[in-house]
């Protein structure tokens, strides 16, 4: 049979800008530790396994601009180092305490393995910055890499300060360029928030498409005649794609997805909460608080608390298995959709990277199967990007996507509540400030440029949408709390110290080395 459809898989890696030079140890910054353990470095290694085997793949991928600023920045760089050569040693020790129950010795044999190899990947063969090899893969034409803006702000909600809009973007576009050595084509909008409008600033700044939710595309005006199964293009003529329910469920939802089966490794069973206090207390956090450490002996089992090991060759054939399983549904999706729809149907499933490997466990190794099978089995959909889509099917409809976001009910309802509202009247104040700075000392150079600099890193920084999402999701509040306060407080004196020419030089170094993030900045975009 011809190929009569495209599969388009996107993998938003995101997360929010956490770098404390002025701590020796600090707790959140491990979420970049086990995502570069558990997911990126993960998929770097099956994707240069593709090149060495000469499997043509096609992937896109979003870097956000706050987790590329953390990969390449040498003090996380060394940390990570620092981070995984106590993974070793913690993995060595667990061999010598499991070597009486081979069940669980073998599982620390692989940790053991494979934080090695990771130490490899990441210092050896990338020098300490795999964004180099995110690049060497986007250079070949297999991954298509996207950028998100600038902070992952969540731009519905900037509708009274579009100068912040213009801001997330261009700040954005200038760091990829600045990374990958070219603009980038495609926009990964946070938490897929779009307003009516925002379009024309992508395409000001030479964005050629972005991503919706499902009823962003299907609440359009005029009506989509193929649903979300073909890109839009807005007014601007920038493209846009619409999520397809049917194959993120298959994934995503907790009930149904893959990732719930019970031979799949346990996320929530590690020993850092396992094991004697005294004997892990060198590898948990300083202050004795108990961390995951990656180190997880079991499998989900069931709904029971009672946890059998875990069995790697079982869970490997299970993401076969369900591999194969995706590829069957995508096809018979497709067959169904050509026709009834009389062209070749896109089916869009995007997926937060982290998924792959740190929550689901299984996840590279699925990705793995699944790509291979749809390369080398499948003559009835093929993988592309939004890039190649649209070179393929110039012609698309003009629709112009509703106002709608991901997430609970759709509008915006998880970033704009109870809990979290406070959050704007005060992001919006400064960007009015901003606003105000930057018009009247638009010419300004030295000591006064590098301080409006700052202030906009500072506004950009407080406009992250992580803070209200983990305000309302109750994990640590009161440090996304204490994250939106420090930048706003810092901001407001800049604007202070600005305007009545007394800016303490000493005290702006200071926040300069804490919140280093995007030291081209151009501030001047906020006039």
């Amino acid at each position: 049979m011809e190929q009569i459809g495209y599969l388009m898989l996107v993998l938003h890696a995101h997360l929010p800008f956490v770098r404390h030079p002025e701590h020796e140890d600090f707790l959140e910054e491990d979420w970049l530790y086990e995502a570069i353990t558990e997911t990126y470095i993960p998929l770097i290694e099956i994707f240069d396994r593709f090149l060495d085997e000469h499997v043509d793949f096609r992937l896109t991928m979003s870097i956000t601009p706050p987790l590329a600023s953390m990969l390449s920045d040498p003090l996380l760089q060394e940390r990570y180092i620092k981070h995984l050569n106590m993974l070793i040693e913690l993995s060595e020790k667990e061999i010598e305490r499991t070597r009486w129950q081979p069940e669980y010795n073998r599982l620390a044999r692989m940790y053991f393995d494979n934080f090695r190899k990771a130490r490899y990947i990441f210092q050896d063969k990338y020098g300490r910055n795999i964004l180099m090899a995110f690049k060497k893969f986007q250079d070949m034409g297999k991954l298509d890499i996207i950028t998100c803006g600038a902070t992952h702000g969540y731009m519905p909600l900037m509708e009274t300060t579009r100068y912040s809009v213009r801001a997330q973007v261009k700040t954005a576009v200038d760091h990829y360029a600045s990374i990958f050595g070219r603009p980038p084509r495609g926009m990964w909008l946070a938490e897929c928030g779009y307003n009516p409008g925002d379009d024309k600033i992508l395409e000001e700044f030479g964005i050629r498409y972005f991503f919706v939710d499902t009823h962003g595309i299907l609440h359009g005006t005029p009506r989509p005649k193929y649903g979300v199964f073909a890109p839009v293009f807005c007014s601007s003529g920038v493209a846009a794609f619409g999520r397809d329910l049917e194959s993120s469920k298959q994934v995503w939802s907790a009930q149904e997805g893959y990732p719930g089966d019970y031979f799949y490794r346990e996320f929530y069973r590690d020993i850092g909460f396992d094991l004697d206090f005294e004997y892990v207390k060198p590898y948990i956090h300083p202050d004795g608080i108990r961390i995951m450490t990656g180190i997880k002996y079991h499998r989900i089992t069931g709904t029971t608390d009672h946890k059998e090991p875990y069995l790697p060759e079982r869970a490997h054939e299970k993401a076969a298995e369900h591999a194969g399983n995706f590829m069957f549904n995508r096809e018979k999706q497709a067959e169904y959709l050509y026709a009834r729809l009389g062209k070749k149907p896109l089916i869009v499933a995007p997926y937060d990277a982290e998924l792959y490997g740190h929550w689901w466990y299984e996840g590279p190794q699925w990705l793995d199967f699944f790509i291979r099978k749809i390369t080398y089995d499948s003559k009835i959909i093929k993988l592309t990007t939004g890039h190649e889509y649209l070179k393929e099917n110039p012609r698309n409809q003009i629709v112009n996507p509703s106002f709608s976001s991901w997430g609970w009910k759709g509008y915006s309802e998880y970033w704009l509540e109870g809990s979290n509202d406070w959050v704007y009247r005060h992001m919006h104040e400064a960007a009015h400030r901003m606003h105000e700075l930057a018009t009247r000392y638009k010419n300004a150079n030295g000591l006064v440029e590098r301080a409006l600099k700052q202030a906009a890193r500072e506004l950009l920084l407080a406009e992250s949408s992580d803070w209200a999402f983990i305000i309302k999701t109750g994990t640590v509040v009161e440090y996304a709390k204490r994250r939106v306060k420090d930048h706003i407080l810092r901001f407001t004196r800049i604007y202070e110290d600005v305007k009545n020419d007394c800016i303490d030089e000493g005290w702006l170094q200071d926040i300069e080395s804490k919140d280093n993030v995007f030291p081209n900045v151009d501030f001047r975009i906020y006039c």
